[in-house]
């Protein structure tokens, strides 16, 4: 079995990163590792050549990832204030590329993210892609399953 060391958890802000959080926490202590969680934020609204015309729908954007990131900052103070340590990262770039650096530059043995399918929606607000990243990155990946439930 491997040991891991450094273990660091990618969020892309939506509701079921949590799970990969919880997650991070449960084996960095198992291994008594350092965690790091990495919050990969991309704007939509900033690339270039697109002119959505919406202020509001770019607010309403912006109003939803302080929700979750207010979410998940306190689950995460929650589990610093039982003495895990955590190292916090918000990054608002291309995710793919600022994944990767960090993996390199914090020498990470493992990295743990959701796995579900991208839609087309999900793939423009949060421009991601998992497919990418498992083919280019140099450490072992813990891909959790957590499809988002249907709305009622």
């Amino acid at each position: 079995m491997h040991d891991f060391k450094r273990i660091l958890v990618v969020t892309r802000m939506t509701a079921y990163c949590q799970k990969a959080v919880h997650y991070g926490f449960s084996l960095a202590k198992q291994y008594q590792a350092k965690l790091f969680i990495f919050h990969a934020v991309h704007n939509p609204f900033g690339i270039e050549g697109w002119n959505l015309g919406s202020v509001s729908l770019e607010k309403e954007y912006q109003k939803y990832i302080e929700k979750i990131k207010a979410d998940l900052d306190g689950f995460i103070a929650d589990e610093q204030s039982k003495g895990m340590p955590v190292t916090v990262m918000v990054k608002e770039a291309e995710p793919t590329e600022e994944i990767l650096k960090t993996v390199k530059e914090r020498d990470i043995d493992l990295i743990i993210m959701l796995s579900h399918k991208e839609g087309r929606l999900e793939h423009f607000l949060f421009a991601r892609s998992n497919e990418e990243l498992i083919r280019r990155m140099p450490c072992s990946i813990l891909l959790l399953k957590k499809e988002p439930e249907p709305a009622p």
